[in-house]
């Protein structure tokens, strides 16, 4: 992105001068000849660096620094005098310059110091883009060995390398996330911006400058210039999780910018150009929101150029066994207590559990698991009630030759549920498989009490 430099100073032969040093750099130049024109240039054009000079009529430049932060505090600025004084320097680096030079100054040093200035910015945003990913990934592995993770794994390290938008599919709590960071960090972009974005997370009247950025005064409570996450992004990746909670005038916002690889900030005009590698998530089933009219089917096209579906964790039942003792280990870590283990009974329990909520429900009961557990084993009694109750499978019950009193297993299983669910008559009628309503009738015909 070219970087933007205003040079401000009442000398006309000045500004001729820089403009000319400038011009087979990599720079786009504003000029203004007094501090009230640059302080409508800083609002107007946003630059990354300013040029300023000390000494000027009307507003001098310690005047127009101070303004200029207060605009937005993010923009660099180097002062310019002929009649610099230690004085002068140590005023202005204290209200947010970022260097000082002295004229006659020599062409080849200032270029040295704009540089510098420039490259202490975008290091800045390095780091914040750092400190995120590090977050992002601080334990978060993919863990698995079934042949339907294998095979998606396969075709992330085919396509990282690309630059081919990819749409990432499956139930809730399968790892999409998880897999978009294998895309970004297998990747020739894994260096640069790691951007995400959860688009059913943040409120519709904010999303636009969320994703795209605002200039000041854009709207109420804008009180300064704002990347969006796509311009932070720039030469990066961004992952848009939850997209199929877009609303359809934001589907029409991300279209032109896939299409046109081009953004603008609310409340600006400057288009602005952008090389952002695109991963989207969602548990939606996007083919049946077009079909409803919510969904656009020409960005469900632009979006799923590589799809990649992830299975739900009943479909991996094998993987489950490495999952349970990798989630232990990691809860048993960060409780810096002795690794504990897990008996053959409850690890076959929790194997063929119906994980409706998938891999985070699984991690959810396990870490529960480590905290309650006072022993070194993790036995069958330890599992979460719900779970045991799911386990006792009435199918696989085989009738004695004597018979049974089928009433007195009904009123059996009945007052269980209720045990599991402490009373409550909603969890227990879910966990029987009826209606509360259904419930009610037959606490009432056995004379059952809580």
């Amino acid at each position: 992105m070219t970087k933007k430099i205003l040079i401000v100073d009442d000398e006309k032969n000045m500004i001729w001068a820089l403009k000319k040093a400038f011009k087979n750099e990599e720079y786009k130049i504003i000029t203004a000849a007094d501090g009230i024109e640059a302080i409508e240039q800083v609002k107007s054009n946003t630059p990354d660096l300013v040029l300023l000079d000390l000494r000027m009529p009307n507003l001098d430049g310690l005047e127009v620094l101070k303004e200029i932060k207060i605009i937005d505090n993010k923009i660099s600025v180097i002062m310019m005098t002929a009649h610099g004084t230690m004085e002068s320097a140590v005023e202005a680096m204290k209200n947010g310059a970022i260097d000082y030079i002295s004229k006659p100054f020599d062409i080849e040093e200032l270029k040295i110091q704009i540089r510098k200035a420039l490259d202490i910015e975008a290091m800045r945003e390095q780091i914040e883009f750092l400190t995120e990913e590090l977050e992002s990934k601080a334990g978060k592995v993919i863990i698995g060995e079934s042949s339907k993770i294998k095979d998606v794994l396969e075709i992330v390290n085919r396509i990282a390398k690309s630059n081919a938008t990819a749409l990432i599919t499956g139930e809730s709590g399968t790892g999409k996330e998880l897999f978009a960071n294998a895309i970004h960090y297998n990747s020739d972009r894994k260096d640069k911006p790691y951007v995400k974005i959860n688009c059913g997370a943040i409120p519709e009247n904010l999303l636009e400058s969320e994703l795209f950025g605002h200039e000041k005064g854009a709207f109420t409570g804008a009180i300064s210039k704002k990347l969006g996450k796509f311009e932070r992004a720039d030469n990066g990746t961004i992952f848009l999780d939850e997209v199929g909670e877009l609303s359809l005038p934001m589907q029409v916002k991300l279209l032109r910018v896939l299409q046109e690889k081009e953004i603008e900030r609310v409340g600006g005009s400057e288009v602005i150009k952008i090389d952002v590698r695109v991963v989207a998530a969602t548990n939606r089933d996007l083919k049946k929101m077009i079909e409803e009219g919510n969904f656009r089917e020409d960005l469900y096209y632009r979006l799923n150029v590589i799809p990649i579906e992830l299975p739900s964790l009943k479909e991996r039942k094998e993987d489950i066994p490495l999952l349970v003792r990798y989630f232990i280990e990691k809860y048993c870590n960060q409780m810096t207590r002795k690794i504990i283990k897990i008996d053959e009974d409850a690890l076959d329990i929790l194997t063929n559990y119906k994980w409706k909520g998938n891999i985070r429900e699984l991690e959810n009961v396990i870490e529960r698991m480590v905290i309650l557990c006072q022993d070194d084993t993790i036995h069958k009694k330890d599992l979460p009630k719900e779970i045991l109750f799911a386990a006792m499978d009435v199918a696989e019950f085989i009738l004695p030759e004597s018979g049974i009193n089928l009433e007195a297993v009904e009123k059996s299983f009945i007052k269980q549920a209720l045990d599991f669910s402490e009373g409550n008559q909603t969890k227990a009628a879910k966990l029987l498989g009826i209606t509360r309503h259904t419930l009610l009738y037959r606490i009432d015909k056995y004379k059952i009490t809580n």
